[in-house]
């Protein structure tokens, strides 16, 4: 018997292109003593993958091998197994790749309960959840009162961060790049203002939306949106630097934000990846869980179907094609 996966056969220059990812046939393995084969049954797209492509051997996570199967995070069931830990029919979920089928030792893996549907696991409970959850509580650590705006406020990580916020009683800006996008926010998750950054008085909005300056701000994407929201910073202002959406397809980064208004408003600004938290999923999954059941968080997905239609879904990512959390269905 055969399965699919997806390898990494060259490395992208600039724009993520067909000729980056071949999908390939393998022979379906058998674990050995202390392995299991799992049956993927969902696979999370996520900006991260593209800087998983690079050859930066010094960035927070070894890049992908070429010719190696892409990394992806997923949700899968035990169909073998030689592994006491984890019994055929136990639901997983971790960083299994971009295929139909994976053999595991279980390491890197954690059990996930049955009746979860998998698009709340992946939207709020996995990668995107703890990282608004770390970024919210552990790096910005909002009071009562503040303002907060996140960057690429639709997207899997921003409308999370936003909601938590509002249930923190913060004010919360959300900035998006679309009309769509920007009525969700404030409609459907109750953020108080929605800003899109391609609006030509995009920075007239800002000021109108946050008069006594910005306290928080959780940047996702990089771009034309950053200067305006720094110079808007006050005094002692926190920024988590989460990602930078808007540079991963330039040769070059753009400049950016002086150094001089660091000092001058004694800022904290901090960048955080979740390589280095890892061992707080189990905290993070379980305080999202509650957040979850109690419905403070909402979510939406956008649902791809078949191994086949991750090269070209990764691109909805960058050109903002993608309306919620991006999930492939095997």
């Amino acid at each position: 018997m055969t399965y699919k996966a997806i390898t990494l056969v060259k490395r992208p220059e600039t724009e993520l292109t067909d000729d980056l990812l071949k999908v390939i046939d393998f022979s379906k393995p058998t674990p050995t003593d202390g392995e299991m084969l799992i049956k993927l049954s969902h696979l999370s797209l996520d900006p991260a993958m593209r800087g998983w492509m690079s050859a930066d051997e010094k960035s927070y996570i070894p890049p992908v091998k070429l010719g190696d199967v892409m990394r992806a995070s997923g949700i899968g069931e035990v169909v073998e197994s030689k592994n006491e830990n984890f019994p055929i029919g136990t639901r997983v979920m971790g960083l299994m790749g971009l295929t139909e089928y994976a053999l595991s030792d279980g390491k890197g893996l954690n059990k996930i309960p049955k009746e979860l549907p998998a698009d709340a696991i992946l939207s709020v409970i996995a990668l995107p959840g703890i990282t608004a959850y770390h970024g919210v509580f552990e790096v910005l650590k909002p009071e009562k009162g503040q303002t907060l705006i996140v960057t690429a406020a639709a997207g899997s990580v921003g409308s999370l961060v936003g909601q938590m916020a509002k249930n923190l009683g913060l004010t919360v800006i959300g900035v998006a790049g679309s009309e769509e996008k920007c009525q969700w926010l404030t409609e459907e998750l109750g953020f108080d203002y929605a800003l899109n950054y391609k609006d030509s008085n995009f920075e007239e909005q800002l000021s109108n939306a946050a008069p006594n300056g910005i306290d928080l701000f959780f940047e996702n994407t990089g771009g034309v949106a950053q200067g305006p929201i720094f110079n808007a910073m006050n005094p002692h202002g926190r920024i988590a630097v989460c990602g930078l959406i808007a540079e991963y397809n330039k040769t070059e980064a753009s400049p950016g934000p002086s150094w001089i208004g660091i000092i001058k408003k004694r800022l904290t600004i901090q960048g955080f990846t979740m390589p280095d938290h890892f061992h707080r999923i189990n905290e993070y999954g379980q305080a999202l869980g509650e957040m979850l059941e109690k419905g403070e968080l909402k979510y939406r997905t956008h649902v791809l179907e078949g191994l086949e239609s991750a090269p070209k879904g990764l691109n909805l990512l960058f050109n903002g094609e993608n309306k919620g959390k991006l999930i492939i269905a095997l």
